[in-house]
């Protein structure tokens, strides 16, 4: 038995919540998002107390593996459509700065170039300060992968710290050459 799979998932007010055959439609003051479940192995039902249930029709360690993170991915876009996902990240360096030009982000990360990236579809960038990038999406996953995208630009070297990193990201400081 999945100990999260167990779990319900309570469901804001202003969520809609829509159980079709293998998919579920959810909508909220966000946005909206489709999922595809496989109603073969999972079934999805809707409580009174406005809960999201999700039950294991079979019953084995695969599915089990499975019930927990079909739970989670549920649950992400429910969070999703409700409040929205964002990650924040920072520049650090002398010199790096950022500019967003429409769809394109414009990083000067101290190379001799200029440095574009092209904000995909369903993602919102925020630059505040020219240091701080505030990634917002419905879609946790993709949040996920611009952040990381735009991280592998210039990742954060461990001897100064400089390179672009997300908040609160711990960065382990090594120890210069010594005389």
């Amino acid at each position: 038995m999945s100990k999260l799979g167990k779990k319900p998932i309570l469901v804001p007010k202003d969520t809609k919540v829509k159980v079709e055959s293998g998919k579920l439609i959810l909508t909220g003051p966000k946005g909206s998002k489709e999922l595809s479940i496989n109603d073969k192995i999972f079934s999805v039902s809707i409580s009174e107390g406005n809960n999201l249930i999700v039950k294991s029709i079979k019953k084995n360690g695969t599915t089990n593996m499975m019930w927990g993170t079909t739970r989670s991915l549920i649950h992400n876009a429910v969070l999703g459509v409700s409040f929205g996902h964002e990650k924040i990240l920072e520049l650090s360096g002398v010199g790096f700065r950022a500019m967003l030009k429409g769809n394109v982000l414009n990083l000067q990360l101290g190379f001799s170039h200029d440095t574009s990236y092209v904000i995909p579809q369903g993602v919102k960038l925020v630059v505040e300060k020219n240091t701080v990038i505030k990634i917002n999406s419905v879609d946790k996953e993709l949040v996920g992968k611009v952040a990381s995208e735009i991280k592998m630009f210039k990742p954060v070297e461990p001897y100064k710290g400089k390179g672009i990193k997300i908040r609160g990201q711990y960065i382990l400081r090594k120890e210069g050459k010594k005389k």
